[in-house]
């Protein structure tokens, strides 16, 4: 009998070990990538490429922090929640597994990446999704509707970028608090480059504020709800 119960013993914790191996798994195939952020709730993707890689063609609600650029891949990553899970890829796998062990460093402990990059996404027939070819605002076309309300507040931002995503409720709550006092126009930070160059905008987000057509304050990062308050009344 007690050969059998060391067996059971030893089975037993086996069963364990390769529960708990299963469990941690952290470097998904396409396949178990795709599933996980597609059936779980509250997780972040996370694209570490460059911006030109990222508007090529980038998985769907992606963030976007470059890893090659360290100053604003750490800027931007201060705005990525450590409690919700993070989905991290690149293109081939190189970067976002330096990437990953950078996060867990952090104390970001439900880290995932995405084996093979896009090159495996793409190799298994996952989509991407990007707005490389959509028409760029003309210059012209936002000094207009600058000039046609009394007061405007300039939205420099994009859905992919962490700290503007931050933003969004913000100036939500900010527009409906507000109503009638201003005009919110949005400028994406990733396809109006003319835009942004003209403006001198090198990082997102940017908040420029103009009283009949003149530019009053600017706010290059993140600002509350009073702070912005304040400076449009």
């Amino acid at each position: 009998m007690k050969p059998l119960k060391t067996i059971l013993i030893t089975c037993f914790f086996s069963a364990i070990l390769i529960s708990c191996s299963a469990q941690t798994k952290t470097s998904l195939s396409a396949d178990e990538f795709e599933k996980e952020i597609t059936t779980k709730e509250n997780i972040q993707i996370l694209d570490v490429r460059t911006p030109t890689e990222f508007f090529s063609g980038h998985i769907k609600n992606a963030l976007q922090a470059d890893w090659n650029d360290k100053v604003e891949f750490e800027r931007r990553l201060a705005f990525v929640d450590k409690i919700k899970p993070v989905y991290v890829y690149c293109l081939a796998g190189g970067r976002s597994k330096a990437a990953v062990d950078k996060l867990r460093n952090m104390g970001y402990n439900n880290v995932y990446e995405l084996e093979g990059g896009t090159n495996a996404w793409l190799a298994a027939n996952k989509p991407l999704e990007g707005n490389s070819n959509v028409k760029q605002i003309a210059i012209e076309e936002l000094n207009i509707a600058i000039n046609a309300s009394k007061i405007v507040l300039l939205d420099f931002g994009a859905s992919w970028c962490p700290p503007c995503r931050q933003m969004e409720p913000i100036l939500n709550n900010l527009t409906t608090n507000n109503a009638g006092k201003f005009t919110l126009l949005k400028v994406d930070g990733g396809r109006d480059q003319n835009i942004l160059k003209q403006y001198k905008v090198t990082a997102l987000p940017v908040f420029i504020i103009y009283k009949d057509g003149k530019e009053v304050w600017r706010k290059d990062g993140v600002a509350s709800e009073k702070e912005l308050a304040d400076q449009i009344n």
